[in-house]
């Protein structure tokens, strides 16, 4: 393989800092897809090395290091960032350097640009199949929490108002700072145990979500008094959190390590094998190695060095992820998933007890939510190649 020819990619994801728990699994994710690109033929006999950045999980560090890496005009596209604070702090870097960001994490929707890919679900593909699940087998009395943001303010919206669309009812809401005391998350709990929901709707992230579900277990609560159903707690989570304090509550992703379709139980095996410890594998994993080998997929058939050239390789092509094909829609550059809803078992694991039958067409640009209105949408939701 040729080394003085070498293909650059930046890869910007925490080491450190409040969302480290789980921009390390999509680290480790984008290592080994990388290794595994090398090991068969690189992009097109030139190896692909990453160049790495720990932005520490503060948005202006993710800004200065997106327009470090894309300086010198070796790197054009950056794999990266996690919440939607990081992912916005980098766009006009972006756009100024006419560089490409992929982003593997799940967000409120509402954004679109030439310079971004984004492969993880929005509000019309995971927040509605949760309430639908929530509204046919549980109570549909709930409390909102999370992290004090943009993500978990629309997302908490988003789902008050399917919650309320099916008959429910919201009985409180309340988001706290990311460096929000022990005392806090005291009076956090103390006020869910006044209003007594049957569901809690947590959209805490990083930090926060390990000290959410501690507070939570420390009040004496689990799953059986009042279930905490999530779009982020997942398996790197709950290995940082305890399954103690996580075990019989709700998390609904687009992937779970506990598939049991053939590739994914190979690709455990795989990475168990060369790495000698199994991945910390979660939804964020998946759609990391995926976004890696699509870009991959994009450079082999085109130009390494050009933008548009990338991006419409990724957009001719589809991809066999863990979760199921996907691709990415053209219309709006954010990508088909396949939701899944898991409870926690024990082991850390989920078992999981729903998912759709095809891949949900992303739409994340819709004003209002109503569960009323996802019977006509249903129809229009199943692309070609499922």
């Amino acid at each position: 393989m040729k080394r003085e020819d070498s293909v650059h990619i930046g890869v910007m994801f925490s080491q450190t800092g409040w969302t480290a728990v789980t921009e390390r699994s999509m680290l480790a994710a984008t290592t080994f897809a990388i290794d595994e690109i090398n090991q068969t033929g690189g992009i097109n006999g030139r190896e692909l090395v990453p160049v790495y950045r720990d932005p520490a999980g503060v948005p202006a560090a993710y800004q200065a290091m997106a327009a470090d890496l894309l300086s010198d005009g070796k790197i054009k596209v950056i794999l990266g960032c996690y919440t939607s604070s990081q992912r916005k702090a980098v766009l006009n870097v972006l756009e100024r350097a006419a560089g490409l960001l992929c982003y593997p994490a799940q967000y409120e929707g509402f954004e679109y640009s030439e310079n971004i890919i984004y492969f993880g679900a929005v509000p019309n593909q995971n927040s509605v199949f949760l309430a639908q699940y929530l509204l046919k087998h549980h109570a549909p009395r709930i409390y909102i929490v999370g992290s004090d943001y943009v993500w978990p303010r629309e997302s908490g919206r988003i789902m008050g108002d399917l919650i309320r669309s099916g008959g429910g009812e919201v009985l409180g809401e309340r988001y706290l700072s990311d460096t929000a005391s022990p005392a806090e998350f005291d009076s956090l709990i103390k006020d869910i145990l006044r209003c007594a929901p049957e569901i809690i709707f947590n959209n805490f992230v990083g930090q926060s979500n390990l000290d959410f579900y501690r507070a939570y277990k420390g009040h004496g609560l689990d799953a059986s008094r009042a279930m905490v159903c999530s779009l982020t707690t997942s398996e790197a989570d709950i290995q940082e959190i305890g399954t103690a304090a996580t075990e019989g509550h709700i998390t609904a992703a687009t992937y779970f390590a506990s598939q049991t379709n053939p590739a994914n139980i190979a690709m455990l095996a795989r990475y168990e094998a060369a790495m000698g410890e199994p991945p910390a594998a979660n939804m964020c994993w998946d759609a990391a190695y995926t976004q890696t080998h699509m870009v991959a997929q994009a450079m082999r058939t085109g130009s390494t060095d050009n933008m548009d050239s990338i991006r419409a390789g990724i957009l001719d092509a589809s991809f066999d992820a863990l979760q199921g094909r996907i691709s990415i829609d053209p219309s709006n550059l954010h990508c088909h998933v396949w939701p899944k809803i898991g409870i926690a078992r024990s082991d850390g694991q989920f078992d999981i007890v729903d998912q759709t039958d095809a891949a949900i067409r992303p739409d994340p640009y819709r004003t209002t939510y109503s569960l009323a209105s996802e019977d006509q949408d249903a129809a229009i939701a199943t692309p070609e190649w499922t």
